[in-house]
């Protein structure tokens, strides 16, 4: 382990990520991790890392930082300026920093995450099997808060690669994601007007962090003589609840436990999209049954493994630097 990057301008909420503490929800901790665990799979891969790697999560506002050693770095998820001593660099492939040089990361043009990665990737110290920020507990990642200025952020030790890589495609992160879910497990309390929660755009609130994002749009009712809320039971990222006012709730990464009903759950194949709205973006949740759900899952694990091989193997996307 040893010293990487230096914090000279902290920007937004970043946090270190991994890919969470899965493992730990029945004993009421909370998952954290990367909310888009694609971009941040894709990051690690291009640096030569595992995808359980950590990595850095900056949503909206980029931070500045100074490089303390040499190491290559990939930028993935939400677009926005990536400069290395004031030269623009594109995101989705690697490239090979060196002491000395700076890198500044601008405000998001489109989209709302992005995820850095760098060689080894961040070694904060881990907290219960995993290097990942829960910011409600105040553990995991750099003392269990965002970054700060004049923080160093450490990396483990790896090697550099002998060839750059790059992804021969970029997300499209438009300004209404479309999100397919199962409906349930309480959608036998919104049986009278359920069906209007279904294509209907709901606005993203700027209420929204990594426990959940809060949406606004018209209040979806309850059947007559439903209960507005519920003895609390374990949630999971994805669930849809609907509080006594009506406006969604989709639940994310920080939370386990939750007293209201859920009209739906968003399956796990369309999570990082949720990620990558920002506030005053629009949603759409359209009903696919358990069955759809789990073959579109299925594909969405085929397709990360198609990416780490591409990224990973001795395919076209290498180039020399």
């Amino acid at each position: 382990m040893r010293p990487a990057m230096r914090v000279v301008r902290a920007g937004l909420a970043a946090t270190v990520q991994d890919l969470g503490r899965p493992q730990l929800r029945h004993f009421g901790v909370p998952v954290a991790g990367a909310l888009d665990d694609y971009a941040h799979r894709v990051a690690n891969w291009l640096v030569g890392n595992r995808a359980e790697s950590a990595t850095l999560e900056i949503p909206l506002l980029g931070p500045g930082f100074e490089m303390l050693v040499e190491a290559d770095i990939a930028l993935c998820g939400a677009r926005m300026e990536l400069r290395i001593n004031g030269i623009l660099e594109r995101q989705w492939q690697t490239i090979r920093v060196r002491a000395g040089d700076f890198l500044d990361l601008g405000g998001v043009v489109d989209g709302c995450r992005s995820y850095l990665a760098v060689t080894g990737g961040f070694a904060v110290e881990p907290v219960m099997g995993s290097r990942s920020t829960y910011l409600g507990g105040r553990l995991g990642g750099l003392h269990g808060r965002v970054i700060r200025v004049d923080d160093i952020l450490p990396q483990k030790a790896g090697p550099l690669l002998s060839r750059s890589r790059r992804l021969p495609w970029e997300p499209i992160y438009p300004q209404t994601a479309v999100l397919r879910a199962i409906a349930g497990p309480h959608d036998h309390w919104f049986q009278e007007h359920g069906a209007d929660f279904w294509g209907t755009p709901f606005a993203v609130s700027s209420q929204s962090n990594r426990m959940g994002y809060r949406l606004l749009g018209p209040a979806v009712a309850r059947d007559s003589g439903a209960p507005a809320g519920i003895v609390s039971e374990p949630v999971i990222a994805g669930n849809v609840q609907i509080p006594a006012d009506g406006q969604p709730i989709i639940v994310l990464n920080e939370q386990t436990m939750g007293g209201y009903t859920c009209i739906a759950t968003v399956i796990s194949a369309d999570l990082w999209r949720i990620a990558q709205v920002r506030p005053g973006d629009t949603v759409v949740f359209v009903q696919v049954s358990l069955a759809r759900g789990q073959d579109i899952s299925r594909q969405w694990r085929a397709f990360l493994e198609d990416c780490r091989q591409m990224l990973t193997g001795d395919g076209s996307c290498a180039a020399a630097f």
